[in-house]
């Protein structure tokens, strides 16, 4: 089993999420994160005053897939994420030892 987590511009969830969804991906989570990557923030101007926005608005999903659908995840979320511009986002992809539905007791693939 893997753990794709990506870091996405929040205008693009909706794409994303519609592309898994066509692939069969049943769940996610998604959480609201700021951070900074090589473009080191941006400048902004509010009331005349230029300041610096360090960290940047950012979308984080967290999907977890049968290792045999892990290209296919990261492939389709490379495609929907992708603007060309500076930003766009990463994909982490790890090895998961175990996933335990609690409900049910659950283990492995059938807890997905």
């Amino acid at each position: 089993m893997k753990k794709i987590e990506a870091v996405i511009k929040p205008f693009k969830l909706d794409d994303v999420k519609e592309g898994l969804t066509e692939i069969g991906i049943q769940g996610m989570t998604v959480s609201e994160v700021k951070g900074f990557g090589r473009q080191r923030g941006h400048t902004e101007i509010y009331r005349g005053a230029e300041y610096r926005v360090d960290f940047v608005p950012k979308l984080k999903l967290e999907v977890v897939v049968d290792s045999d659908l892990a290209p296919q995840v990261v492939e389709v979320i490379e495609q929907k994420a992708k603007t060309g511009a500076i930003g766009d986002g990463k994909i982490f992809v790890t090895s998961l030892e175990e996933v335990i539905r609690i409900r049910t007791g659950e283990r492995g693939k059938e807890a997905i």
